[in-house]
């Protein structure tokens, strides 16, 4: 298995560098890391009283790195979840916050697990991804990372401006898709076809 470090680091590549995407609800980005973090922290890396986007800019791989594992793994108690679903969640969790727990709390109601989708790991939900985890360990790696592609595709079809992030102007994969994918069994991956039909809508 990947250590903490080595998901952070991957984490931190598939992010790529600096962003400021007028379309992108999290602002000015660099690694994965948000200005609105970097807020929420008070990294005010260059020291001149304010955390604006020349602090985003200059934010270190190796400061996003540890953002990472001490207040998105550690801090939202992903270490008590099952190892290998661990990269997927800590993966989701930097991309989408509290909503990564969310994903994997209504994948357990539909699965008859009674638990809250309030997005914190409490004891209740650890104790129904133990159980469900247990009955089919692979597949219920996969199922979350399905549950994230779809989640994806909901942001899509609600709003037109995320749609870029799903899918290419070439009419692939996006971003979006294509990091939901890495974490399922190639067997679940959709075909270009598959693909195509589930996006058709979005003219």
């Amino acid at each position: 298995m990947q250590t903490v470090e080595e998901i952070a680091k991957s984490i931190v590549a598939r992010e790529g560098g600096f962003v400021n995407d007028p379309d992108d609800p999290g602002g000015a980005t660099k690694h994965g890391v948000t200005i609105h973090t970097m807020r929420r922290l008070g990294l005010d890396l260059n020291r001149d009283g304010a955390v604006n986007v020349a602090d985003v800019q200059a934010l270190s791989q190796a400061q996003a790195t540890e953002i990472f594992i001490t207040h998105y793994f550690h801090k939202p108690k992903i270490a008590h979840l099952p190892e290998p679903l661990q990269p997927s969640v800590f993966d989701m969790y930097v991309n989408a916050g509290g909503n990564a727990v969310k994903i994997l709390q209504r994948l357990l109601r539909d699965m008859g697990f009674d638990v809250a989708v309030d997005g914190a790991l409490g004891p209740q939900t650890l104790s129904a991804t133990g159980h469900a985890y247990a009955q089919a360990p692979a597949q219920f790696v996969d199922a979350y990372a399905v549950a994230r592609r779809n989640y994806y595709f909901g942001l899509a079809d609600q709003r037109p401006a995320s749609r870029k992030y799903a899918r290419t102007r070439a009419g692939t994969k996006g971003g979006w898709i294509k990091r939901a994918e890495e974490f399922m069994s190639p067997q679940y991956h959709l075909s270009p076809r598959d693909f195509n039909e589930r996006v058709e809508a979005w003219r």
